[in-house]
């Protein structure tokens, strides 16, 4: 479930901050944009910051949870990384029923 936090921000910068035609506020002045939002040029700093953060601790704790128990309990990796491959499917679930 934490993971749902740093999938939803690069969801929001994939969708949001990158079809922009601008990347600054010097760029709103141009009158050939058509595709700029001086609400989503606000928000994106913040975004990318928390991005940065929650995507850090969440790979974190996906190696303290997927790599270090497993080696400490003598087991093997294999089950345990294929299980990783889990970790989006709630972010998933709730993006397709909204």
């Amino acid at each position: 479930m934490p993971a749902i936090i740093p999938l939803y921000l690069a969801w929001w910068l994939l969708t949001e901050y990158m079809p922009m035609d601008c990347k600054s506020t010097e760029d709103l002045a141009k009158p050939d944009l058509v595709n700029c939002d001086y609400t989503t040029l606000d928000h994106s700093p913040v975004v990318m910051y928390l991005l940065a953060v929650t995507s850090v601790f969440t790979l974190a704790l996906v190696v303290a949870v997927d790599v270090f128990l497993p080696l400490g309990r003598g087991q093997r990796l294999a089950a345990w990384l294929g299980t990783a491959t889990l970790i989006p499917l709630p972010f998933v679930v709730l993006l397709v029923l909204s």
